[in-house]
């Protein structure tokens, strides 16, 4: 079926706002956070989205969506299925890469660096913050692995509603728990005019960031 549209033609001048050398915070970590507070008082769709890119044992790359979910001095964490495709690429190269995409405030921010297991009461307290329907879901579904049709999970979910319906809180599976992506490198885009857009990135040397601009 072909496109219905030139999407060759498609095109956007940013124009919104600017990223200077003067404006941008010395710690990446708390420009992220300035820029990540002005996406949810804008009102963007899904500011705490982001793209997780991992990478198998056999050096092919995988993307997909995940939820932000804190952000600390340890770095940017998020929770997912531990036996999914992405849990066992980190599992054999604990490395990866996130990318948030604010639309409607034309910017980006790239992050890099090493991953590593949150601890496991760090797990438990975001697990049972999460609603019950949620938490059952964690254990209905084998994330990433093939299954027969939708019944079958449907299924699983009634079983697991059945089997925690006496308890007043659900376990958390063993299988299922958080991330932290450790920085080593984040970059900030800024949309501007013309296709110049700004870019200033953040390289870890030692216990201080390093900063540059980047030709767009």
């Amino acid at each position: 079926m072909p496109l219905q549209h030139d999407i060759a033609s498609i095109r956007k001048n940013y124009s919104r706002q600017a990223l200077t050398e003067e404006s941008v915070s010395n710690d990446p970590l708390d420009q992220f956070k300035v820029w990540l507070n002005e996406a949810i008082h804008s009102e963007v769709l899904e500011p705490t989205a982001l793209v997780l890119s991992t990478v198998s044992a056999d050096c092919r790359p995988s993307s997909r969506v995940v939820l932000l979910k804190e952000v600390s001095s340890e770095g940017f964490v998020f929770f997912t299925n531990y036996e999914s495709r992405k849990g066992q690429e980190m599992a054999e190269r604990p490395y990866g890469s996130m990318t948030f995409f604010w639309a409607e405030l034309e910017r980006q921010v790239r992050i890099e660096g090493t991953i590593e297991k949150v601890a496991p009461e760090v797990s438990d307290v975001y697990f049972h913050s999460r609603p019950r329907g949620s938490q059952i879901g964690a254990w209905a579904s084998p994330q990433s692995r093939e299954i027969n049709n939708r019944e079958e999970l449907e299924q699983a979910e009634a079983k697991y509603e059945q089997d925690f319906a006496s308890l007043d809180v659900v376990p958390r599976p063993q299988h299922w728990g958080g991330y932290v992506l450790k920085p080593e490198r984040i970059e900030f885009w800024q949309g501007r005019p013309n296709r110049l857009h700004d870019r200033i990135v953040f390289e870890q040397a030692d216990t201080r960031w390093n900063r540059k601009r980047l030709a767009p």
